[in-house]
């Protein structure tokens, strides 16, 4: 059962047929996620029922974006019997490409140049979630120009952190705040020549992205709402727990039928 977030950030964006496509990464092992990744791939494990590669389909296409490209590896037979079977809700094309169980994610993006065509083209992890509103994301990268636009956000602390004055005494507490530090968050805008910059042994973290950083070809795109990404078993179970309390922010295709069931 879908549950509607418990705090709407804004209605969805309506769908435009001038978004790129999409390439998502999901040919990780997710060897931190063992208890769940012996049998099946790091993007099938459920958040509230469905894969969580579902709810990163369903977080795009509810902001218009339709065609998308599964890079796979691990397992990547499941991933394409589970994008061939689901009835999707929003009319998508989905086209996964095996590009390999050892290959690293910069190497996974440049195997999918064909499909992605000549222009601009976004990319996403298929273990990050997020309310963030992709056209924004499309549309800063296009105003500032550069070749690639990586959303960045702050992490909260895994910890309750302690305020301290002059003397050492503890004023208060405050429960795992944003940390002040920016991280990347796993959703991107690529111009084609970031291409040139890849290669199959290169994860897209390391090299790629220092050396467009280094030729200032690299953009910020500053995500301050929800986001949280799957990399252990702790984190499947946390976005386990905001899905059964109603409270999954990433979940705006709900705030889309709420309008339309309102009648606005």
């Amino acid at each position: 059962m879908s549950r509607a977030p418990k705090q709407a950030q804004g209605a969805a964006p309506e769908p435009t047929s001038e978004l790129p496509p999409v390439a998502i990464l999901c040919g990780g092992r997710g060897a931190r996620l063992h208890e769940h990744t012996r049998e099946i791939p790091k993007a099938l494990v459920e958040i509230g029922g469905q894969p969580i590669l579902w709810h990163v389909v369903r977080l795009c296409a509810a902001q218009g974006f339709r065609r998308f490209v599964l890079c796979t590896g691990y397992l990547g037979e499941q991933i394409k019997e589970f994008a061939a079977t689901n009835t999707w809700p929003e009319p998508i094309e989905i086209e996964c490409l095996n590009t390999g169980e050892s290959t690293a994610t910069g190497g996974r993006v440049g195997a999918a140049a064909d499909r992605l065509g000549d222009g601009t083209f976004v990319v996403a992890y298929a273990d990050g979630l997020a309310d963030i509103r992709l056209s924004e994301l499309v549309d800063t990268h296009r105003d500032q120009g550069a070749l690639a636009t990586m959303t960045v956000v702050q992490p909260r602390s895994q910890f309750g952190v302690a305020s301290l004055d002059a003397a050492d005494r503890v004023t208060g507490f405050a429960e795992k705040p944003p940390l002040d530090r920016w991280v990347n968050g796993g959703f991107f805008c690529f111009e084609p020549n970031v291409l040139d910059y890849l290669s199959e042994a290169s994860p897209l973290e390391g090299e790629p992205l220092r050396a467009l950083a280094a030729d200032d070809q690299l953009q910020a795109y500053r995500h301050t709402g929800f986001w949280e990404c799957m990399d252990t078993y702790k984190d499947a179970v946390a976005l386990n727990d905001h899905w059964a309390r109603g409270d999954a922010p990433w979940a705006i295709w709900e705030e889309r039928s709420a309008t339309v069931g309102a009648g606005e």
